[in-house]
């Protein structure tokens, strides 16, 4: 590979300061939806153990972090971890990489869709949030929404997601002060310092929470499909992936401790994907309380945004290459976006939601394409991190650089291949079918591409 060089040119070079990275890094990570969607069931799993969790699990991302700020070093690549697996393991490992990516983004049109069309519902229209049929037309509509905002240019959609972001982190640390400086609040669960020695972790127990807590950070990485519309990629993804990290860890942490400050056992667990606006109910008197429901709807469509942003550029590098068909990178002459690639990942999105809208409950849905996400989610992760040390094994001229280089992405690599081998028992017959067969299709699909090129 060739350092800081793209394969091509075509993009909105230099659209993107670290500002702007960094913002689609927090985006990427969704603090709203995620805290919304898995607080309850992390609690559930570890009970007070909750925020050293994600304190633990933070520390393996960190790892895949360092691996992807020093590949980025070697080539700023829109495809990220398809281009870097490719080149350094074998073709068939990048293409099988950027297959998951682009699996696991094309099953959160759904899951992402969803959450934001039930928070809009529960604003406007309380009484039809339980009906899948509402829920999914609605969640089209955010779709084709956030589409078009996409397809219109990286600029107008990091202006977006700014006003989204900082709306949503308002909110959040307006609920987090609240939930410990209001008079009068009484303590549900008393947190202490022994809860985050990991002699306070069963081996199961620590398992448990980690395959939850890493749900919670996926997403940051949507900046390193951005590298070829970020000025200096090579310089401002280590500032920008690493505040992104920062920010919704001690996000993540703050607000879950302010959940079991406030919550009893039996709100957490009624409350099930409704955790941040029950908070919020119980710190806030009505309307003002409402705002956590803006913050995960706004959460939500920005996670949706990022997510068809990571499809579109990892989509676009595939083709590029020429292992998917050219016609996916074409791009807009006037907006320098891949509008064939977005056009595609909308036309999906509105087929599963319809597929969708015949399982019984929206709970169900979320629950099983959010699991096969994750399964998908490290089989990437690991690769990139791993691609990482054996890229750089015979440069390590320091202490530091055998750290950043070898032993932190190995051991988040290979802890990453364990939880998503242990997840697969734990799953159900729909989960394990999208988790596998997605990963089969990917590789029908690039034994059939092979034979195409190979008539040609």
């Amino acid at each position: 590979m060739e350092k800081g060089k793209p394969e091509s040119v075509g993009l909105n070079h230099s659209a993107l300061g670290t500002t702007e990275s960094l913002i689609m890094g927090v985006a990427g990570t969704a603090p709203a939806f995620s805290l919304a969607a898995t607080i309850s069931t992390l609690i559930a799993a570890v009970g007070v153990l909750s925020p050293a969790s994600l304190l633990y699990s933070s520390l393996v991302i960190f790892g895949v972090t360092l691996a992807f700020v020093h590949l980025t070093r070697i080539n700023a690549s829109a495809g990220g971890a398809f281009t870097w697996v490719g080149d350094i393991f074998h073709p068939v490992l990048g293409f099988l990489c950027g297959w998951s990516l682009l699996f696991a983004s094309a099953i959160f049109m759904v899951s992402g869709s969803m959450p934001a069309a039930t928070a809009t519902l529960a604003l406007l229209a309380p009484d039809k949030v339980a009906d899948p049929v509402w829920v999914t037309a609605l969640a089209a509509l955010w779709l084709v929404f956030v589409g078009v905002i996409v397809v219109k240019g990286i600029k107008a959609t990091s202006y977006t997601q700014i006003i989204f972001t900082v709306v949503e982190l308002g909110a959040l640390i307006a609920i987090l002060v609240a939930g410990w400086f209001k008079p009068g609040m009484s303590l549900q669960h008393p947190l202490t310092w022994s809860q985050f020695s990991l002699t306070a972790f069963s081996p199961s127990i620590f398992v448990a929470g980690a395959l939850i807590s890493l749900f919670f950070f996926w997403g940051w990485d949507v900046a390193i499909n951005l590298n070829e519309e970020t000025q200096n990629a090579e310089s401002t993804a280590r500032p920008a992936l690493f505040g992104a990290m920062l920010i919704t860890l001690l996000l993540y942490m703050g607000f879950t401790m302010t959940a079991l400050h406030v919550l009893s056992d039996q709100e957490i667990s009624d409350a099930g994907t409704n955790v941040v606006y029950v908070l919020a109910e119980h710190l806030f008197p009505k309307p003002w309380s409402y705002m956590a429901l803006v913050a995960v709807t706004l959460s939500t469509v920005g996670n949706l945004e990022t997510s068809i942003l990571q499809f579109t550029r990892t989509l676009f590098a595939k083709s590029r290459m020429g292992v998917l068909p050219e016609s996916f990178a074409r791009l807009h002459p006037d907006w320098q976006t891949p509008w064939v690639a977005t056009l595609l990942i909308v036309i999906l999105g509105l087929v599963f939601l319809f597929a969708a809208s015949f399982f019984p409950t929206v709970k169900i849905i979320v629950a099983d394409s959010v699991n096969a996400i994750g399964f998908m989610v490290c089989f990437y992760y690991s690769l990139a991190a791993l691609a990482c040390v054996w890229y750089f094994r015979n440069q390590l001229h320091s202490l530091r650089d055998r750290l950043e280089l070898q032993i932190w992405p190995a051991v988040s690599g290979i802890f990453l291949v364990f939880i998503g081998l242990r997840s697969l028992p734990t799953f159900d017959t729909m989960t394990l079918s999208l988790a596998l067969g997605g990963m089969g299709v990917g590789w029908i699909i690039w034994v059939l591409r092979q034979r195409w090129l190979a008539i040609d």
